[in-house]
């Protein structure tokens, strides 16, 4: 899943593809760099970030996935990462086959009416909190356990509204509301969130907790990236949201050569 944030204050590209022609144009090299799924993002989710309306958000998502649907290669398909339903409809009728929520469905009470009455895959995270507030002293009782129950529960709510559970994408959310060290828990125990029988999504990319382990500075974090993702794939995770598209699908396929003994190419069409 390659990120293509339209925002001017997201952590790590804030502002580069505000322009649409120059999402859509970034979101075609995603492709070309072996992107599968394109997820399109109008409003910062980035610890401190303050919320966009739903005007402006329709604003910058809209030309983009527009421009996406009437260009992007066979097979690819476009993911709106919103926690609004008017948002989540007005993409999925201009063409997004996808919604990623960062608040589980909870944001907003008709979300889950927007997905099950569009039929559409769904991926559900988790967060403590929100963003303006979600890295203030996150605390669990057990970080895996806690997230697992959190996430089996929005399942079952899930399907109570409509939405067949072979749809519905799971996200334990690495960064929302977690400290280094949990982020570092759920990565090592993944295999736990795997386990609710739905794909799992890793979000890791550049994120803060890589910085704190390596020292390394936000756009200096593609190695550390690139071993979360190898790690979250050994785990179980099939779906990863990432910046860096054409070094990640190589660190995949070679890493499922070894674990999987077949290529990524096999694993994105089973």
């Amino acid at each position: 899943m390659g990120i293509v944030n339209v925002t001017p204050d997201s952590f790590s590209d804030g502002g580069q593809w505000l322009d649409p022609e120059k999402a859509v144009a970034h979101g075609l090299e995603l492709a070309e760099q072996g992107a599968a799924i394109l997820d399109i993002g109008g409003e910062s989710t980035r610890p401190g970030a303050e919320p966009v309306g739903v005007a402006e958000e329709l604003r910058r998502v809209l030309p983009v996935i527009e421009g996406l649907v009437a260009a992007r290669p066979a097979g690819i398909r476009i993911s709106i990462d919103t926690a609004k339903a008017q948002v989540a409809l007005r993409a999925l009728e201009a063409g997004a086959d996808i919604v990623n929520d960062v608040t589980g469905l909870t944001g907003d009470q008709d979300m889950k009416g927007v997905v099950a009455a569009a039929g559409c895959e769904v991926c559900v995270m988790h967060m403590q909190g929100e963003p303006r507030t979600m890295q203030t002293s996150p605390t669990y009782g057990d970080v895996v356990s806690d997230i697992r129950d959190y996430l089996q529960v929005q399942v079952e709510g899930l399907v109570a509204a409509g939405i067949e559970p072979g749809k519905v994408w799971l996200d334990p959310g690495i960064g929302f509301g977690k400290t280094t060290g949990h982020n570092l828990e759920l990565l090592n125990r993944l295999d736990e969130i795997v386990a609710l029988g739905h794909p799992v999504l890793v979000g890791a990319s550049r994120k803060a907790f890589i910085g704190k382990v390596s020292g390394a500075e936000t756009g200096d974090r593609l190695p550390g990236s690139l071993a979360a993702i190898v790690i979250a794939l050994e785990r179980g995770a099939r779906i990863f949201r990432v910046h860096d598209v054409a070094q990640s699908v190589q660190a995949l396929e070679v890493a499922a050569a070894s674990l999987l003994g077949e290529s990524w190419e096999s694993q994105q069409t089973t």
